[in-house]
């Protein structure tokens, strides 16, 4: 049972455990000045007294998990880097966030960018790297704008730059801005777009942590991964362990947003459930049900009702048959039609796909066209088959993990709501689109009397 499902379910706030997000409604709240006020640099200077390996152990001994994808162990990752090779080390942070429905790491570098610098710093101490880098998507021109200034507070308050805070510790950090690729945010093209070259995956092994940015060993993090480093060493890997799960433990943002009274940044213990979320956030939009979900973005296979008490931790997703992935949880009510939202989500990743691979480049633009002959009402019963098959034919075989993204929407969708899909076939058309059907202005489901 997780921490969360103990609690009082009548008192929502207990539900809550806001860290990253604690002073995120202050007045500046990006400011050094807000963050001195909450702690702030305090977790740096108990690292930097530290010798690097205690570091790491602290971090892998508090059980954080990557917080932008498959939840591997942070300080695992950081216990990859080779010593004593004589060679430079980097610490690379990926805020290249773009899947549609993610929308963690954004706001947490507008609200509290220097959480994420005193991560960098202590990270860096632990791995040994005098230079980290900070990968930001070039879009997000607000909060490249707040990140530079952060980081230039922190230059001139000492907690970055030369000997810092006294420790002989130096290091410099440097913003990126990306061109707006979404396949940079797989670590290794992030790595290639960072050296100046075009973003494509690499091949593996050898891994980043061997020979990474300049072919030197690099630890590449997530924002919310790293941001959560200073609280864990200021309070502690018991603290840290209190909230969430055994395998799971500590706290975490969930992005919930869709058709939900409240959408919104929800920091929780892991493990909390959506129906958790959803009584805290006011449910779905008034006089309207859940009818499909994503527990890690448009990625992940979907969810529907019969798993609103999955436990949202890693493994109990996992075990469910999805991926809680950046905690995305999209939401969508009885009146949207799950093969025109599938439709959409393939679109982006056949335009996104780099072309590397043929699974991928191949794949996605077929699934794309076989999809909206179905939305058209022009497709045919053994299209269903071939959805399967190229999707099956993607997933787990293209050259990272933006195949298996593309298919696991429809996989799932099929599993779940392939009548839906045969409506459109046998019916010639969506039985959703307003042009057709008279149940969107008069409050009726329309899923209901399309199989009526």
């Amino acid at each position: 049972m997780t921490v969360a499902a103990e609690l009082d379910e009548t008192s929502p706030e207990k539900l809550l455990s806001p860290v990253l997000s604690a002073f995120w409604d202050q007045p500046r709240c990006w400011t050094l000045e807000t963050y001195l006020r909450h702690d702030g640099y305090r977790g740096l200077r108990k690292a930097l007294a530290m010798p690097p390996d205690e570091v790491i152990a602290l971090v892998k001994d508090a059980g954080l998990r990557g917080r932008g994808g498959a939840g591997f162990p942070t300080g695992m990752k950081w216990q990859f880097i080779p010593q004593g090779d004589g060679k430079p080390h980097y610490l690379v942070v990926n805020a290249d966030e773009s899947e549609p429905g993610a929308c963690k790491d954004i706001p947490l570098l507008f609200a509290n960018p220097h959480a994420l610098i005193e991560g960098i710093a202590i990270g860096a101490h632990a791995i040994r790297s005098n230079h980290a880098f900070i990968y930001l998507r070039g879009e997000v021109v607000p909060v490249l704008r707040r990140l530079h200034e952060a980081v230039r507070e922190a230059y001139g308050a000492g907690y970055l730059g030369r000997d810092i805070l006294g420790s002989g510790f130096d290091l410099d950090l440097t913003v990126h801005a990306g061109a707006g690729a979404y396949i940079c945010g797989e670590e290794t093209a992030l790595l290639d777009s960072l050296e100046g070259r075009r973003g494509q995956p690499r091949l593996r092994p050898p891994f980043p942590a061997v020979a990474g940015l300049y072919g030197c060993p690099t630890v590449v993090n997530n924002v919310e991964s790293i941001a959560s480093v200073p609280a864990i060493v200021h309070r502690g890997k018991e603290w840290f362990r209190s909230m969430g799960t055994e395998k799971c433990p500590g706290f975490t943002l969930y992005s919930l947003s869709g058709h939900v009274a409240a959408p919104g940044q929800y920091e929780a213990p892991m493990g909390i459930t959506l129906r958790q979320l959803l009584r805290m956030s006011g449910g779905m939009r008034p006089g309207h049900r859940l009818k499909f979900w994503t527990p890690g973005g448009s990625s992940s296979p979907m969810f529907t009702e019969e798993h609103l008490d999955v436990p949202l931790d890693f493994d109990s997703v996992g075990a469910a048959g999805s991926l809680l992935g950046t905690k995305s949880l999209q939401c969508f009510d009885e009146t949207t039609c799950v093969v025109r939202a599938v439709t959409r989500w393939t679109e982006f990743y056949a335009h996104e796909s780099c072309g590397k691979c043929t699974p991928c480049r191949e794949g996605t633009y077929w699934l794309v066209q076989l999809l909206r002959g179905i939305e058209e009402g022009k497709g045919r019963t053994s299209d269903l088959e071939k959805l399967a098959d190229i999707s099956d034919n993607i997933n787990g075989k293209s050259f990272c993990a933006l195949g298996d993204g593309a298919a696991a929407p429809i996989l799932s969708s099929l599993r779940y709501f392939r009548a839906e899909y045969e409506q459109h076939i046998t019916g010639r058309g969506c039985p959703f689109d307003p042009a057709k059907s008279t149940a969107w202005a008069d409050g009726k489901d329309p899923h209901l009397e399309a199989t009526a």
